[in-house]
């Protein structure tokens, strides 16, 4: 069976056909059969470089042999046990020896379930209720955080089945906007309970904070008593050993972290300050909890994976990243394209806008159309990216040489295919 066949049957189970929207494109998606190191193979016999790397989460490259070795052992111990082990003693302390503001940690689930967690957290510590997002950020697919973006003041819910009341406490600002902010912070600032922000915004592609945002985040909300959150869900980890607080110099109140920290397996967790992350169930009165928390195959994956995580990988993979983007920028140069190549670190994108992308508005009048003929002309050359222009696409510590002087060749002949449409 080939994946047009299987995606047939699919849509009359599942819904779409898939099980997130994001993995759907025309005419339908690959169904995969098996990935190894940078690599992705599908059931239809096709190689791919891969640079989705499941959105993220595969820093080390798909089934590293020394993280499958740790958690085959650790499964057969045992799956899940509903009570704790030294493993993830062991992860907490690894997460704060790395992260600025972490001095207390919980594992979660998911991404999803960490951010509404640190809100709710924010929400009991501070005793207010309102929470401020920025237009185009996504912190999972929870009803607080799931609203339209651009509409500014209260936002109105951006899905069916979530009340207009859930979201009425939730204000929203563009990013990298200092009047937008500061102008909200007087009009609102003895009501807000916290500031949410991916300090990359990674849901619209890559951008960047501008010089100097990120430390004004955390000047105003010190002086308003405001928690800052630091949502480092895809940054965590990837951008450097700290995350993107390390990366930036500034230090949050609480911060969130999935994808990497559970190397390649679902997890979770929320971190920061000791004096707000008492007040969480038992300790305090915030209750938050989890059956699979704590997960024993999860946090020995994530355990694994980041001890192989040192500055030396890290100064490696900002090569790799700057070779590709190096490429990348050479290459539009040559072909005389009005485009945007970003990205830092290992995270890169190419935005099919002849303006520089600050925020989600400018981020919005992107070509989608053709970004679209540019994505499916990279699968025909053997390179898998997500197929959004409002994602970003990633580098793994196993991408080669070879593999990223085959990834520039190929966006060189799909933008040149792109053009022409």
């Amino acid at each position: 069976m080939n994946s047009e066949e299987l995606f047939k049957i699919s849509k009359t189970i599942t819904p779409g056909g898939v099980n997130s929207p994001v993995r759907a494109f025309e005419p339908y998606p690959f169904f995969v059969k098996e990935a190894k190191g940078s690599h992705i193979k599908d059931i239809d016999g096709n190689d791919y470089v891969d640079h989705c790397l499941a959105y993220g989460p595969i820093l080390l490259g798909h089934s590293d042999d020394d993280v499958m070795k740790d958690v085959y052992a650790q499964m057969q111990k045992g799956t899940a046990y509903g009570a704790p082990t030294e493993n993830e003693v062991k992860l907490a302390q690894e997460i704060i020896d790395r992260v600025p503001c972490a001095e207390m940690v919980r594992f979660v689930n998911s991404g999803t379930e960490a951010t509404m967690a640190a809100i709710r957290l924010a929400r009991g510590f501070t005793g207010r209720d309102k929470i401020v997002k920025f237009e185009g950020s996504y912190h999972g697919a929870h009803d607080y955080v799931l609203v339209k973006s651009g509409s500014g003041a209260a936002c109105l819910p951006d899905s069916l089945g979530i009340p207009v009341e859930t979201t009425q406490n939730t204000l929203s600002v563009p990013f990298n906007d200092v009047d937008a902010m500061t102008k909200l912070i007087d009009e609102e600032g003895e009501n807000i309970a916290c500031i949410i922000v991916e300090p990359v915004m990674g849901n619209i592609g890559c951008v960047e904070p501008n010089v100097k945002f990120l430390k004004f985040l955390r000047e105003i909300t010190e002086e308003n008593d405001i928690v800052l959150i630091f949502d480092e869900v895809i940054t965590g980890f990837r951008v450097s050993r700290g995350g993107a607080q390390e990366y930036y110099g500034v230090k949050p109140d609480l911060v969130t972290f999935a994808k990497i920290l559970g190397g390649g397996f679902p997890i979770g967790a929320y971190a920061g300050k000791k004096e707000i992350m008492e007040m969480i169930a038992p300790n305090g009165k915030v209750y938050q909890a989890g059956t699979f928390s704590g997960n024993p195959i999860s946090v020995q994956a994530g355990l694994s994976t980041l001890k192989k995580l040192d500055y030396v990988f890290y100064g490696e993979l900002a090569r790799k990243g700057d070779f590709l983007r190096d490429n990348m920028k050479d290459i539009v140069e040559d072909l005389n394209l009005d485009l945007q190549v970003v990205g830092l670190a290992s995270m890169f994108q190419i935005y099919f806008n002849p303006e520089p992308v600050l925020n989600y508005e400018i981020a919005q009048k992107s070509d989608t159309k053709r970004f679209l003929v540019y994505f499916r002309e990279l699968l025909k050359n053997g390179v898998f990216i997500p197929p959004s222009q409002f994602e970003c696409n990633f580098i793994s510590g196993a991408h080669t040489e070879e593999d990223l002087v085959k990834t520039s060749e190929a966006i060189e002949a799909a933008l040149k295919v792109a053009w022409e449409k």
